[in-house]
C-alpha cells in the first residue's frame, strides 16, 4: 500500500483501531464493529454493540467522539425490536458522550448491529499492540466467560444468575478504566487492547508478537464470571475452538491447569475489559487510579524477556 506519514497505527500490529495524525496535537481514531444479537432483550443487545465499538477507541488511549450506526435485518422484522435495538444503543453513546450523525442499513437474512466510531488521541499518547516490555505489569479489567455464557444462554443452559453478570459486564463501557489510565503520567502505559472476539489468548498474542517479548499470565489470577468454568466445557463458542486452534503455536499452557480454565482462556468476548501493559514504576499508581475510578481490576501476570515472542499461562 503507498506510504502516508499521517498514517500512525493501521492494520499490522493487529491494533483495535486505526490513527491518522491530524496535527501536532490530534489524531483520529477510527474503528468499525458489529455482530449478530448476543442476548434476547433488544435493547440490551444495542446497549452492548455500542459498548463494544466504542470499547476500540478506549483502548487505543482515544475519547469517542462520533458513531455511525450500521445495520442489517430481514425486509419483515419487527419493526418495535428494531426500534429497541437502535434506542439501546443510543442511550449507550449518549452515556459515553457520543454523538450519533446517523447511519447505514441493508437487508439481510439475520439481524446485524453496530457502529463506525471516530475518535481523539494525541498523536504522542496513543496506545498500541506494540510497545509492552519486559518487566511490565499486565492489568485486566473484566472478567472472562461471555462467550460460553452466551453460548449457553441460546440454548436455555445458563443460569440466570451467569446471565446478569455476562450482561451487566458487557454493558459496562471501558471509559472509566480508559481515563484510569489515561490519568497516569505519559510512557506509563506501554501497550494496551481490549478482550474481544480473539479472547485472551488471542488478544494477548497478539501484543507479545507486536512488542517482541513473551507474556506470562497466572491463571489463577484471571478475573473469572460467575458460571463460566462450569458451563465453558459444554458451550464452547466456535470462536473459541478457532482461537486455540490458530494462536496455539505462540502459547504454553502449564501441564496442570484445569481444562475448564484452558478453554477459558480462549473464550471469545464482547465488549470485554482492557488487558494494559503498566511500567513496574507505575504499578502500584495504576492500581490506586483504578480503584478510585470505581474500576474492578487484577494483575494477571507480566512481560518477561525471551528469544521468541510467546503467551505463557502458568
Amino acid at each position: 500500500m503507498p506510504a502516508n506519514d499521517r498514517v500512525l497505527i493501521d492494520y499490522r500490529t493487529s491494533d483495535d483501531a486505526g490513527v491518522y495524525k491530524l496535527d501536532a496535537t490530534r489524531a483520529l481514531v477510527q474503528t468499525v464493529d458489529f455482530f449478530t444479537p448476543i442476548v434476547d432483550d433488544p435493547f440490551a443487545y444495542g446497549q452492548i454493540a455500542a459498548a463494544n465499538a466504542l470499547s476500540d477507541v478506549y483502548a487505543m488511549g482515544g475519547k469517542p467522539l462520533t458513531a455511525l450506526a450500521i445495520a442489517g435485518f430481514p425486509k419483515d422484522a419487527d419493526r418495535a425490536l428494531l426500534r429497541a435495538i437502535f434506542a439501546g444503543g443510543l442511550q449507550k453513546l449518549q452515556e459515553a458522550g457520543v454523538a450519533l450523525l446517523g447511519g447505514h442499513t441493508v437487508q439481510d437474512a439475520e439481524i446485524k448491529f453496530g457502529y463506525a466510531v471516530t475518535g481523539e488521541v494525541d498523536p504522542d499518547a496513543v496506545w498500541s499492540n506494540a510497545g509492552a516490555r519486559p518487566g511490565d505489569v499486565l492489568f485486566l479489567t473484566k472478567a472472562l466467560g461471555t462467550g460460553a455464557i452466551a453460548t449457553a444462554l441460546k440454548f436455555n443452559r445458563a443460569p440466570a444468575y451467569a446471565v446478569d453478570a455476562a450482561v451487566a459486564s458487557m454493558l459496562a463501557l471501558n471509559k472509566a478504566a480508559s481515563d484510569a489510565l489515561r490519568s497516569l503520567p505519559r510512557g506509563a502505559v506501554h501497550a494496551c487492547t481490549d478482550i474481544t472476539g480473539f479472547g485472551l489468548v488471542g488478544h494477548a498474542s497478539e501484543i507479545a508478537s507486536a512488542s517482541a517479548c513473551s507474556l506470562q499470565i497466572r491463571t489463577a489470577d484471571v478475573p473469572l464470571l460467575p458460571g463460566a468454568v462450569d458451563l465453558v466445557q459444554g458451550n464452547t463458542p466456535g470462536g473459541g475452538r478457532t482461537n486455540a486452534a490458530y494462536f496455539g503455536p505462540r502459547v504454553s499452557f502449564a501441564a496442570r491447569l484445569d481444562p475448564a480454565l484452558v478453554q477459558l482462556m480462549s473464550d471469545p468476548q464482547t465488549s470485554g475489559g482492557l488487558l494494559a501493559a503498566v511500567s513496574a514504576a507505575h504499578a502500584p499508581a495504576a492500581e490506586e487510579a483504578f480503584r478510585q475510578a470505581g474500576v474492578s481490576c487484577r494483575i494477571v501476570g507480566r512481560a518477561i524477556p525471551t528469544a521468541v515472542a510467546l503467551l505463557v499461562f502458568d
